[in-house]
This record gives C-alpha cells, structure tokens and sequence, in this order.
C-alpha cells in the first residue's frame, strides 16, 4: 500500500509538471504503433481518449482499421491501411488527426496513396507537419526496427534522434512491477515510462527497488 500511494503521489506530480503538454486525441479507428522511435502496446491505450504529450517534435507511426462497405455488395470488408507516419512540434492544446470518410474499399485504396489526414489542433487550424507512408523496403513486421531504419537514412518525416535511442526497455520490467490495478494511473504511468529517455527509466527503476526494499 506504502508503494502504491509513493507511485500515485509521483504520478501526479509528473501530471502537474507537465500542465503544458499537447494531448493526442485519439480516434477509434485509429491505431497507434509507434512513438518518438518507440513501439507502443495496444493495452496501454485501451479506452483511453487521448495521450499526453510534452512540448516539442513528435513523431509516430499509426494505421487505420476499420470496417468497409464495399460498393453493390451486402458483405463488409476489414480494412487496414498502410502505416503512416507523422512528424511535427506540439505546442498546442490538444492534436487531432483527421481522417477522411473511409466508407469504401475504394476509398481506402485512395487513402493508402494520398495519406491525406490532417493534424488540427483545438481550434480546428491545421498544425505545419511532415507525413509519409512506411512502405518499400522499410516494411518490417517489427515496427520499432523499421522506424529505427526510416530515421536513419534522412527520409521526408525522419527524426534523426529517434534511430539512436536504446530500445531494451520499453516496458517497465515485471521485476518492479508495483502491483496497481489496470487504471487510468497505471496506464498513464506506462505512457509516461514508454516516453522518457532511458537514462531516467533506469534512475526510476533503481528507485522504486530501493523502495520496495524499505
């Protein structure tokens, strides 16, 4: 109980230091793979609305699946497009990604060529960003090493930094696990972890060692 009210009390002055942050609306329909060069587990952002983000340049990798309705047919199709990628500097609010329509296998076929989603921030104005499609010879089923290789080579959304960061840990390691239950805070704490460098992931974990030894 001791640790678990430390972790909250810590959770909450993470929140109050970073009232500047950006938060990533999330849609749906949208599923989000990869952020600043770190691959991100669906779990972690189940139910949840939105992700914070603090002030700077972001870059994440997301596809949309949904399901279709195709032209003159009664049956549905399941569609998933290719991965996207999406590069800008948050110092708004909040970000939202605009999808187009996306009722018709046509349509998806479209949006897997054009990419053309947009990025708005609270007021509905159109945040400046970078985009491509992860395609060709960047196309891994590993996403984090393909994200690794698309930043290295100075692609039109590369994030140079993001392809030289350690990726051992990208989970809190079940050996500090803290036993919460599956909350918002538990959740809003892995967030926090997947984000941060990893030099402060392993000061956290030293931490929270040290506090389950006491």
């Amino acid at each position: 109980m001791k640790l678990h009210l430390v972790i909250s009390g810590l959770l909450a002055l993470l929140v109050a230091a970073s009232g500047y942050a950006t938060t990533l609306k999330l849609d749906p329909d949208i599923d989000l793979l990869v952020l600043d060069g770190r691959k991100i587990s669906g779990s972690l952002l189940k139910g949840a609305e939105g992700l914070e983000l603090n002030s700077g340049e972001h870059q994440f990798l997301f596809q949309v699946e949904k399901t279709l309705q195709p032209v003159h047919r009664a049956t549905t199709k399941h569609y998933i497009s290719v991965p996207m990628i999406v590069t800008f500097t948050a110092h708004t609010q909040s970000v939202t990604i605009q999808l187009p329509p996306l009722l018709t296998p046509g349509e998806g076929h479209d949006f897997d060529k054009i990419a053309d989603f947009r990025l708005l921030d609270e007021h509905g104005g159109e945040i400046i960003s970078k985009r491509d499609r992860l395609v060709g010879r960047y196309y891994n089923t590993d996403v984090e090493k393909a994200m690794m290789a698309y930043n290295r080579n100075g692609e039109i959304a590369s994030v140079p930094r993001f392809a030289l960061q350690s990726h051992a840990a990208t989970e809190i390691p079940s050996s500090v696990d803290f036993v919460l239950s599956d909350t918002a805070t538990e959740r809003l704490l892995q967030l926090w972890f997947h984000q941060v460098d990893d030099a402060t992931r392993q000061r956290f974990i030293s931490w929270i060692k040290a506090l389950r030894a006491t």
